[in-house]
């Protein structure tokens, strides 16, 4: 291993710390700027900054209960090395305990922080000697802090779905967030079954391990990446620079499947970028228009245009919020993937659920209804507005779905032939356990007629393959 990585992972660490930056993006910058470095420094760079992001609530729970001195108090460098050194003692079963601390003690003196070696020094230590019994708070005694600390959840997000599901659905939710989420490549739905066969192969032999979809034939799963790494980035993949294949959540996809697309329509995506759903709507579709709201997501868009070869699809730059009276009424189809609080993606955008607030969600309703609003009115009589986000929060999905089907030109339109069979009956099930959960939203929270039932699917992970991701369907009477 580099001699530095450690070093690398603490400074991008300490940049999360002070600035507004995501995780994944500045794990991705980063990566590009050491592209040079051995796969395994890569791997390992990677493990410690998102897993040290991944489980701070976790991690600052066991400094506090070994440290004289609470991680708020401590200098950012030392509570940064002293987390990410946690992490990889009580995680990371092939880094040695001795090589950690031996490490952290190295980084802090050259940091500046000689002084403090003894300090960095005792509390590893001490970790390190108890990492098989560290304590947890007291389940029967504070329930919901026991859920926070283990899962490395806020509380008030823990009480949120608590109140929503029950605590049996909220656990397995909870562990379905922290796994280990693999990239999902998405391959042209109008590959023939030789060619997606070919690139199977092509990638196989690089030593990546794949596994299909449950739910979409054309979507799998990149288990392990190749032998070799991924220096080039996507591009290294056979059929990605070629726009054969792309990378695409099966929820995004399972959002535009739902929308029943022909092959005649006129589709319109209203909040498009980065354009994975506008450019699966245009394999099927007549005419995509994909709109966002700045130049920036317009280009984003254009880029995966251009790389797949999609000649159908207009891109503009669009305020969903503004009525475009010039189609009023023209669109077949409009996917309305609107923003939200992405409670869904928490297990890839690891930092999302210490940036989200109560406050910041009643703000965002009143956003998503605006944009309901004016994306309404883009379809024909007979249409279809396609409605998603990519959260696990009742008061932007299934409260919307109230909203919508209020308005009287809309109508719920079941999903039943829509989406996999299989899918629909995790849905089923996921839906009779929710009813016997007491005091769950089945009895607490919105309250939703047959119809709207039929219309929407909550994907939750620990229960479906995907990330939390909600689709709801509507026909424009």
């Amino acid at each position: 291993m580099a001699e530095n990585i450690r070093e690398i992972a603490l400074d991008a660490l300490l940049v999360l710390e002070k600035s507004d930056e995501y995780s994944h993006h500045l794990v991705r910058a980063v990566l590009d700027k050491y592209a040079f470095l051995p796969a395994r420094d890569r791997a390992f760079f990677k493990r410690v900054v998102e897993g040290t992001v991944e489980r701070r609530l976790e991690l600052d729970y066991y400094l506090e209960s070994y440290s004289s001195l609470p991680p708020k108090k401590m200098k950012p460098l030392i509570r940064c090395l002293l987390r990410m050194s946690v992490y990889q003692l009580c995680c990371m079963d092939s880094v040695p305990d001795r090589a950690v601390c031996d490490e952290a003690c190295k980084l802090a003196a050259k940091r500046g922080f000689r002084n403090l070696r003894g300090f960095v020094n005792g509390v590893l230590r001490t970790i390190s000697r108890e990492k098989n019994a560290l304590p947890l708070p007291r389940r029967d005694q504070e329930p919901i802090r026991f859920l926070s600390v283990k899962y490395s959840m806020p509380e008030w997000l823990v009480r949120l779905w608590l109140d929503e599901y029950g605590i049996e659905i909220t656990e397995t939710l909870l562990g379905g967030l922290m796994e280990i989420h693999p990239v999902c490549l998405r391959f042209r739905t109008d590959l023939s079954g030789n060619r997606r066969e070919e690139l199977l192969d092509s990638l196989r032999r690089t030593g990546a391990v794949l596994r299909q979809s449950a739910y979409l034939p054309y979507m799998y799963f990149l288990e392990s990446g190749p032998k070799d790494g991924m220096a080039g980035g996507m591009n290294s993949l056979p059929g990605f620079a070629s726009g054969e294949l792309t990378v695409q959540d099966v929820s995004s996809a399972l959002a535009v499947e739902a929308a029943g697309i022909g092959k005649d329509d006129f589709v319109i995506d209203v909040c498009a970028a980065p354009g994975g759903k506008s450019i699966l709507a245009a394999e099927k579709a007549a005419r995509v228009l994909a709109r966002d709201i700045s130049e920036e997501k317009a280009d984003l868009i254009r880029e995966n245009i251009a790389r797949m070869g999609t000649g159908n699809i207009e891109v503009q730059v669009f305020d969903g919020r503004e009525f475009d009276e010039s189609l009023q009424g023209t669109a077949d189809v409009v996917l309305l993937d609107v923003p939200c609080s992405g409670l869904g993606v928490i297990g890839k955008k690891r930092d999302i659920k210490y940036r989200v607030t109560p406050e910041g969600l009643e703000a965002l309703r009143e956003l998503q209804r605006d944009i309901v609003r004016c994306a309404g009115r883009l379809v024909k009589p007979g249409g279809t507005l396609a409605y998603s986000t990519c959260t696990i929060n009742r008061v932007e999905n299934e409260e919307m779905v109230r909203f919508i089907a209020s308005l009287p030109e809309f109508a719920p339109v079941s999903l039943e032939d829509r989406l996999p069979s299989g899918l629909l009956e995790q849905k089923r099930r996921l839906e009779e356990l929710l009813e016997q959960n007491k005091g769950a939203a089945g009895e607490t929270g919105t309250k939703l007629s047959d119809k709207e039932k039929a219309a929407c699917i909550q994907l939750l992970p620990g229960y479906m393959e995907s990330d939390g991701f909600f689709i709801a369907l509507f026909c424009r009477k």
